[in-house]
C-alpha cells in the first residue's frame, strides 16, 4: 500500500480530487483505498504542474470519504 495523497476536492456524485505527492505518482487505473482500507475508487487521470500534480479518482459508488483524508493505492 502506497501513499499517494490527500483528498481536496469531491466533484459531483463519483469524482474525487487529489492533491498527490510529486515523488509518489499514482499509476493510472490503480484501485484506491482510504485509510480504513475500504475501497473507493480507481485513479482516471493525473493532472497539473510536475511539481504539484492531482489525480483525479473515479468513486465506485457515491463518495464518502471527506476532503482532507488520506488516500491509499494498492
Amino acid at each position: 500500500m502506497k501513499f499517494i495523497g490527500r483528498s481536496i476536492r469531491v466533484c459531483g456524485s463519483r469524482l474525487l480530487i487529489l492533491r498527490c505527492d510529486a515523488a509518489h505518482l499514482p499509476r493510472l487505473h490503480s484501485r484506491v483505498v482510504d485509510r480504513r482500507m475500504k475501497p473507493v475508487g480507481k485513479v482516471v487521470d493525473v493532472f497539473g504542474n510536475i511539481s504539484a500534480p492531482y489525480a483525479a479518482v473515479l468513486c465506485y459508488d457515491d463518495c464518502s470519504t471527506h476532503v482532507g483524508e488520506k488516500i491509499f493505492a494498492k
